[in-house]
């Protein structure tokens, strides 16, 4: 009978299938810490970073490998002294009563890109290519996405959003190349 895997195991295969999605991005976006080209998705900068900062919930995903099965997803941002941007994205995998999985990536700003393109770095020294496409008018809601077509988010500063601002996110992402078939719904259930 095969043993169950332990919670720091998951962590150690979540942190190994991040660093795998890092290294597949930069190889195939030809990068590592260096600068890159600019991304082949319009931004919605230029973006008021300080305004930006703080708790966004996670709508709806093409999701990476360890967030395929994720419930009430929240990515945190917030600026460090250095200029860079700590992340934590929490999820719970599996179900609303499932154990609490924590990520810290880190976000670097690529310069004259308006604040708009972020470098993610899961693992040094690689860095995933990470796109605010949108930003509506209040901020309120986000769309990022990537020059790939394999990774985006919709994310919101509630957990649930209009049917009406889900649908015109959908038909955003479409009209960026997206497969609209590889989407998730990220089921939100708050509070915990």
């Amino acid at each position: 009978m095969a043993q169950p895997i332990s919670k720091r195991r998951w962590r150690v295969l979540a942190l190994i299938a991040c660093a795998a999605t890092a290294l597949g991005a930069c190889a195939s976006r030809g990068g590592s810490a260096s600068p890159r080209a600019a991304p082949s998705i319009p931004t919605a900068g230029p973006i008021d970073l300080a305004r930006f900062m703080g708790d966004w919930y996670v709508i709806a995903h093409v999701p990476t490998w360890p967030e395929r099965a994720a419930f009430n997803a929240v990515e945190s941002y917030s600026l460090r002294e250095d200029g860079r941007i700590a992340t934590r994205f929490r999820y719970r995998h599996g179900g609303f009563d499932a154990p609490v999985n924590t990520m810290h990536p880190v976000g670097t700003v690529r310069p004259g890109s308006g604040n708009a393109v972020w470098d993610m770095q899961f693992l040094w020294p690689f860095q995933a290519e990470y796109v605010i496409a949108e930003l509506s008018a209040d901020g309120q809601r986000t769309l990022i996405a990537r020059s790939d077509r394999d990774y985006a988010w919709l994310m919101a500063r509630t957990p649930q959003i209009s049917p009406q601002a889900y649908d015109e996110a959908m038909a955003s992402l479409r009209a960026l190349g997206y497969d609209l078939q590889k989407v998730r719904r990220v089921p939100q259930r708050w509070p915990e």
